[in-house]
């Protein structure tokens, strides 16, 4: 079948009636187990969790409505189709208002049953996937929610833009707290993968000994708890994207196995020898040196470079403090409704010292602490110095002067200044990419005053 083996129970005391529909079903790719009366479908419901229930309404004692109560009690999502034997429809119009999906009339064609059954499958694949689609649309992951517009950044964000246009498998480097799933998903996201499902596992947040089921899902029995069959994460992402954060934390056991789904992008679920051919893009990200761990020979050299295809390096919040203006901004329009306060603004003396700050947690830091300092401000409209902890208000805010070292034969003055302004301007063309008329307008300095100030400082430097 299409998504996977469908386990189904069928209800009907009717034995010869109840075989045959199982025999066929079980034809068709369905996994049929058979109940004979409603207690005994119950039972089975309380042990295993099927995909659909197929339940005569007329059944001796407990009757198909309370099967059907039970039933959807339990699993929520679970697939009810009602027969009936009786003209009337009544009692099955009934089941549908207690979320039965269909019924059908006895005497029935098996066409006819099959029929409303895969109407019935094809109607949950949709509301899921639609389900599914609005809540990935609702988060809005673009290439632009990554925010910043230093050099660096710009330089990310095409890399990005490049790299999502493709199917190769990417690594995404960075510290922890520099966004490294955002940018996973920015570039499902921007893919043509982007209408199926982008399914992110934290490989050192789940215990090695359920890593692999988490990654390949299992069968019955194949390990003790393991009361049904489960996808894994792989199966989930098919036909989308795989991201697997610190895939550096994997054992090389789970390693050797995933070398071999990159390579022949094909896998076993857990205690099962069936083959499962998989259509996967795979992001990993990790903090660790994986080249050291190479080296180290506690990561697989040869999954290294199947990982390494498109090799993408997140920079440290420290690296482009000029965007932090617009980070605090950011979090500001995401955290202040959520606080009752749409409008919150930030003094500069707060911002400075936020700029200054080292960060050594990154972005993930800096949202922290502007949530803190909302919290802090205790309703005001402006988040202020004393709002920030107390670690970021201590923060010199800029280099101070009196702290400059003078040599014993002193400085000299003009130089010393003349290298200040040369700095202001080359920074402000770094800024405006080379544009002089808006680094001039950076620096509240005519154009031709700036071209004037270069060519003057320019040959000094030579």
């Amino acid at each position: 079948m299409s998504e996977g083996q469908k386990h189904l129970l069928i209800v009907d005391d009717e034995k010869a009636l109840r075989e045959a529909i199982a025999e066929r079903l079980s034809d068709h790719g369905f996994t049929v187990e058979q109940a004979d009366s409603g207690e005994a479908a119950v039972q089975r419901l309380a042990d295993f969790a099927f995909d659909i229930l197929i339940t005569d309404l007329r059944l001796p004692g407990m009757d198909g409505r309370q099967v059907l109560d039970a039933a959807l009690e339990r699993y929520p999502e679970l697939i009810a189709i009602v027969i009936t034997g009786y003209g009337t429809v009544k009692d099955a119009v009934d089941a549908i208002k207690q979320g039965a999906a269909d019924f059908i009339t006895k005497p029935f064609q098996f066409d006819a049953l099959l029929h409303v059954l895969n109407s019935a499958l094809e109607q949950r694949r949709l509301k899921s996937e639609n389900a599914y689609l609005r809540s990935q649309l609702e988060e809005r992951y673009r290439i632009d929610g990554l925010v910043g517009r230093s050099g660096v950044m710009r330089g990310l964000m095409h890399l990005l833009e490049t790299v999502a246009a493709t199917s190769s498998t990417v690594l995404i480097t960075g510290e922890t707290g520099t966004g490294k799933e955002l940018a996973a998903r920015a570039i499902h996201h921007n893919s043509p993968r982007r209408t199926n499902r982008f399914v992110a596992i934290n490989c050192s947040a789940i215990p090695e000994t359920l890593l692999e089921a988490e990654l390949f899902g299992h069968v019955r029995g194949a390990f003790t708890g393991a009361v049904g069959n489960r996808q894994g994460r792989l199966e989930q992402a098919h036909k989308g994207t795989l991201f697997l954060d610190e895939v550096g934390t994997m054992s090389p056991a789970l390693q050797a196995k995933l070398l071999r789904v990159l390579q022949e992008r094909e896998f076993e679920r857990v205690g099962d020898s069936h083959t499962i051919k998989i259509d996967v893009r795979v992001i990993a990200a990790t903090h660790s040196d994986l080249m050291k761990m190479v080296a180290d020979g506690t990561f697989r050299e040869d999954l290294f470079y199947r990982l390494n295809v498109i090799p993408v390096q997140l920079p440290p919040l420290r690296d482009r403090r000029e965007d932090i203006p617009l980070l605090v901004q950011h979090f500001l329009q995401k955290l202040g409704p959520e606080s009752g306060r749409p409008s919150v603004t930030i003094s500069q003396e707060a911002l400075r010292r936020l700029m200054a700050y080292p960060w050594p947690g990154n972005v993930r830091q800096l949202e922290n602490a502007v949530e803190r300092a909302l919290a802090f401000s205790h309703g005001r409209n402006q988040i202020d110095l004393q709002d920030l902890a107390p670690d970021i208000q201590a923060q010199p805010a800029a280099a101070d002067s009196s702290e400059m070292w003078f040599p014993d034969d002193g400085v000299d003055f003009e130089s010393y200044i003349e290298g200040v302004e040369l700095s202001l301007i080359k920074r402000s063309l770094e800024r405006t990419q080379g544009n002089k008329r808006q680094a001039a307008k950076l620096l509240n300095l005519k154009r031709t005053t700036l071209i004037e100030k270069l060519k003057r400082l320019e040959p000094r430097t030579q």
